[in-house]
């Protein structure tokens, strides 16, 4: 298991390069494509377009095809996106080449994270996928100011070869070390929407879009903060970059084995921790030392219930999981689009560049709210089973009895 957990983890990494790697060449992308910066910052939102819509849309495509083929099917025109991002001519073609490559992002990370637990067994299936989902921490310690060195050397252009070169490696590594895993037994496109509707799904789904606006409303406009307001010089901003991303991967280590025990109550710290710390960012900010600490601190209680809040919502999709899994990305990518609107209307409104946190310390609070009344909604039902080690396809591992039935009302 441990290799085939690096070959989704490598997919992921690619995945997480080429998300937030355009962030750092948009200079260059304007300055080549002869473009304003702003008009530049569009393909960022082009990517984010094609993973909302590309997540639900392809992984129903693929309800039916054993997962390892829809992972390489997905790897496959991840990495044909990234090629025609280098070949494209025009600002057109490099915006619709971004949507594109944004298509299989959900539905990859969605149907890794099934293939991810189900591997792992029920008792370590958060572990499991937090695992997989290193790559995307990763990428932002490694991949984005490699990437932007690399564009920045050699053209822009060419950090998204690298990309699609990686993401190649990955198809050949998921080939190679990833078993045949079949799609949920018995399952139609129906069933898979069906469970797309169950409240508790939906929750989850929310959850993510309110929980984590917060989190990209301050990382969007992180590089003014630290220039503007910590006084810190914009050649300290990639090290800025990497330290939010070693933020990510030590939340991610951390609540994976957390969650595995207490699935929820792992969600609920993790938010009223995020509201905490937006709070204090905009003091902590007005200084180097203390900023570099917030932003770590950030990282790590802002994407830590990441793998906790995929593997609740696969739980409550459970027997048809594949949609709800991906479209959880989906969500992410909202609260990214929604986070950095949020946080520019702070900033447009004249309150200043702190303001990003403040606000999202209220929409962290409203993520909470959101877990909070999903849980009280299960709270007294036979659901709790399934907080803790229910396999996504509907049973609880190998051998083991199959989970109760959900009705329509998400109850057991």
């Amino acid at each position: 298991m441990p290799f085939a957990l690096l070959a989704l983890a490598l997919g992921a990494f690619a995945i997480g390069t080429t998300e937030f790697v355009i962030m750092g060449l948009l200079p260059e992308v304007a300055a080549d494509l002869d473009v304003s910066l702003s008009t530049a910052g569009h393909l960022i939102a082009a990517y984010a377009l094609g993973v909302v819509v590309g997540a639900p849309l392809l992984t129903a495509a693929a309800t039916r095809l054993p997962r390892r083929t829809a992972l390489l099917l997905f790897l496959g025109l991840f990495a044909l996106g990234n090629l025609a991002t280098v070949a494209a001519p025009t600002y057109e073609t490099v915006l619709a080449s971004r949507v594109l490559a944004g298509l299989p992002h959900g539905a990859f990370l969605g149907i890794g994270a099934l293939v991810a637990a189900h591997m792992a067994g029920p008792a370590r299936r958060a572990t499991a996928v937090a695992r997989m989902l290193l790559g995307l921490t990763v990428a932002n310690i490694v991949g984005v100011p490699a990437g932007t060195f690399v564009g920045q050397l050699m053209g822009w252009r060419a950090a998204f070869l690298v990309v699609a070169a990686i993401a190649l490696v990955s198809l050949v590594s998921v080939l190679i070390f990833v078993p045949e895993v079949p799609s949920s037994k018995g399952v139609r496109l129906r069933g898979e929407i069906a469970a797309m509707g169950r409240p508790q799904v939906l929750f989850g789904l929310l959850t993510a879009v309110f929980g984590f606006a917060g989190v990209f409303a301050v990382f969007s406009y992180i590089s003014p903060m630290m220039t503007e307001i910590a006084g810190m010089s914009p050649s300290g901003v990639p090290v800025v970059l990497a330290l939010f991303g070693t933020g990510m991967t030590l939340g991610s280590l951390v609540t994976g084995p957390l969650a595995d025990r207490w699935l929820r109550p792992t969600i609920y710290g993790s938010l009223a921790s995020l509201a905490v710390v937006l709070l204090l960012f905009s003091v902590a900010v007005q200084h180097p030392v203390s900023a570099m600490i917030a932003v770590v601190v950030l990282g790590a209680v802002g994407f830590g219930v990441t793998a906790p809040l995929q593997v609740l919502i696969m739980n409550k999709a459970a027997g048809a999981p594949t949609i709800a899994a991906a479209s959880n990305h989906s969500a992410f990518n909202l609260a990214n689009a929604g986070g950095a609107w949020l946080g520019g209307l702070g900033i447009g409104a004249g309150l200043g560049y702190t303001s990003p946190a403040l606000l999202g310390a209220v929409t962290a609070v409203l993520g909470l709210a959101v877990a909070l009344t999903a849980g009280a909604l299960d709270r007294g039902n036979s659901d709790s089973a399934g907080d803790t080690g229910t396999d996504a396809d509907g049973g609880t591992g190998a051998g083991t009895r199959p989970e109760p039935a959900t009705d329509t009302a998400g109850r057991r």
